[in-house]
Parts: structure tokens; C-alpha cells; sequence
């Protein structure tokens, strides 16, 4: 994993460097994200290994897939991901992507533990009050944690705001050794 994320952040350098110079980093981010998409469905893997079919034939059948037949920036990138045996890694170029346009627009990634699901609306007022404690835009991924019992812990880079029970529980405990 570690290796396939190393490869793919050389793409993804590329990639957004080409998307930054030409204003179209949400664009690049939507194709990364299709290509992503696509090179999951096992059924890909038939066209690229198929012998009666050329490179360009290839390209021009997973590009046709995007919706964007025509751009010839996209097909350079899946001639070249396919040359290289790369395609397959295609998810981790698009995650690399995504973390590189947010470090350039200032985002920083929350992750935000929680006992239970959290629903869209009390994940935005959550994720609010995050970004006024961190003074810092926020991208959230939510992760459950049974061991938190309830509340949330947010974590982004090395601070963490802890507003979990399980913490609540351990310093009451605490407190009340110390009496």
C-alpha cells in the first residue's frame, strides 16, 4: 500500500500541477475520481488485457467511459498509466490529488471519531464548531468508535479536541481518586 501510494503521488504532483496552471483543479478532481471509479470494475481489466485491441483502442474505450471522449489531456493520462501498468492505482492517484488541492486551498483533514453514524446536518454543525476550535478550514472523514461510548474525538494533524464520554468518564475517575 505504501509503495502504490509513493508511485501515485508522482501522477498526482503532475496531474495537479497541469490542473492548478490551467484553473481546473475541481475539474481534475471530478476525472480522477471517475478514472478511480472505473479502474474498480473488474470488467476494465477485460478491455486492457484483450490482445485484439491496440493502446489507443484501450484508452479511447476507458476515456469513452469518462464522458470526455475528446480530451486529450485525459487520454494522455490513461496512455500513460496504462504503459506504465499504473491504471490500477488510480484510487490512490485520486486521493493524493484531493489531499495536494487541499493543502493548496488551506484544508486540513479532520477525522473525526464517533461512537455512532453521524447524520449530514450534525455533521456540519460539528464540523463548524471544528473549524473555529482549529482556526483552520476543515475536510472531515468520520470514523466509528465503539469505544468512545458517545461524543466525538477530532483529530486533525497532531491536536486532538476530545469531547468523547469515554473521556469524560476517565477524568471524572481521576478527579475523584485525587479526593
Amino acid at each position: 500500500m505504501t509503495e502504490s501510494v509513493t508511485i501515485a503521488r508522482q501522477y498526482a504532483q503532475a496531474v495537479f500541477e497541469i490542473a492548478r496552471e490551467g484553473g481546473a483543479l475541481a475539474k481534475w478532481s471530478e476525472r480522477l475520481q471517475c478514472l478511480a471509479t472505473i479502474s474498480k470494475d473488474p470488467d476494465i481489466y477485460k478491455i486492457i488485457g484483450n490482445p485484439t485491441l491496440s493502446s489507443p483502442q484501450i484508452v479511447e474505450a476507458i476515456v469513452s467511459f469518462t464522458g470526455e471522449p475528446e480530451n486529450r489531456e485525459l487520454s494522455s493520462l490513461v496512455g500513460v498509466l496504462l504503459e506504465s501498468e499504473r491504471f490500477a492505482i488510480t484510487d490512490e492517484i485520486s486521493e493524493v490529488f484531493e489531499h495536494l488541492k487541499d493543502a493548496d486551498a488551506g484544508v486540513k483533514e479532520a477525522v473525526i471519531h464517533s461512537a455512532f453514524p453521524i447524520e449530514k446536518a450534525q455533521l456540519d454543525k460539528l464540523l463548524a464548531e471544528a473549524e473555529s476550535h482549529f482556526k483552520s478550514r476543515l475536510r472531515a472523514r468520520v470514523e466509528i468508535d465503539g469505544s468512545l461510548i458517545g461524543g466525538v474525538r477530532i483529530v486533525v494533524e497532531d491536536k486532538v479536541l476530545d469531547l468523547s464520554v469515554r473521556s469524560r468518564l476517565d477524568a471524572m475517575a481521576v478527579a475523584l481518586k485525587q479526593n
